[in-house]
């Protein structure tokens, strides 16, 4: 009996995947769906308990996957040329705390991921160059440069929660 091969991992980016989406539309898709494999990967076998830990002073995971989650919403509203919607500034201000289950903060991250699939579609076919104005102070950026962002952001804090489960997995023993 022979043993199967394993697939090896293709990142998104070389999947072949949006194609008919212009190409910084597209990075940003396929930041979204590597953010979205490594922290399926990463948070795999942590407990609710876990990921509102804080090993050794870090940020949970919790924090992370919300502030993911939500900070896309936010940073596309800036994109599209909008401001924070007071609804969105309460759940600013919830990501610090909560009793959310693993289950529930992967499915809020999904959908977050989803939903701003159909915005990026409609961005990545802007003029990138266009204003924008970020906060209350209207700091300045672009739509190409909240695009960007939105990535960037994205995958830092992806990083963070690679990080942390790893320290929570290692301080087990």
């Amino acid at each position: 009996m022979s043993t199967p091969a394993t697939v090896p991992y293709i990142e998104p980016w070389l999947r072949g995947t949006y194609a008919d989406i212009p190409a910084v539309g597209r990075a940003v898709l396929h930041a979204f769906d590597l953010a979205l494999d490594d922290i399926t990967k990463w948070t795999e076998g942590l407990t609710n308990l876990e990921i509102h830990a804080q090993p050794l002073g870090l940020s949970p995971v919790s924090f992370h996957l919300k502030h993911i989650a939500r900070s896309i919403d936010r940073l596309l509203t800036y994109a599209e040329g909008g401001q924070i919607s007071p609804a969105q500034l309460t759940l600013l201000k919830t990501e610090q705390t909560g009793c959310e289950t693993l289950a529930e903060l992967l499915a809020e991250v999904e959908t977050a991921f989803s939903n701003a699939s159909d915005r990026v579609r409609v961005l990545a076919t802007a003029d990138f160059n266009i204003f924008r104005g970020v906060g209350r102070k209207q700091l300045p950026t672009s739509i190409g440069g909240a695009l960007v962002h939105v990535a960037d952001h994205t995958q830092r804090h992806v990083g963070q929660v690679v990080t942390t489960s790893k320290v929570i997995k290692a301080l087990r023993s």
